[in-house]
């Protein structure tokens, strides 16, 4: 637990677990918001066929869908969790490390 307080810049237990309650709640959500998001712009499983390759072209929209509610949905409940400025810093370095870090240039 020390590594992780140390790494991450925080001071107390409580704070680390908020994180991994905000990491858990996140991953959860951002799934279960895709499925309809993907079905309102019209790529539901049952428009696509049966072979392998369209199974793979699912799966690979349905995982770019994935990425950006999971980058807002990240911010948002860290917000909500009392965490921002850590996923807020933590949402620019992954971002920067992507190639995505002009966005956030002063």
């Amino acid at each position: 637990m020390q590594k992780l307080k140390e790494r991450w810049g925080v001071t107390s237990n409580f704070d680390i677990v908020m994180i991994f309650i905000v990491f858990a709640v996140t991953g959860s959500s951002s799934v279960k918001i895709a499925r309809p998001v993907l079905e309102f712009l019209g790529f539901s499983r049952e428009n696509f066929g049966e072979e392998w390759y369209f199974s793979v072209l699912y799966w690979a929209i349905r995982i770019f869908t994935i990425f950006p509610i999971y980058q807002v949905l990240l911010v948002c409940f860290g917000w909500l969790f009392g965490q921002f400025s850590f996923f807020w810093n933590f949402e620019k370095k992954m971002l920067s490390r992507l190639g995505l870090g002009f966005l956030f240039k002063s």
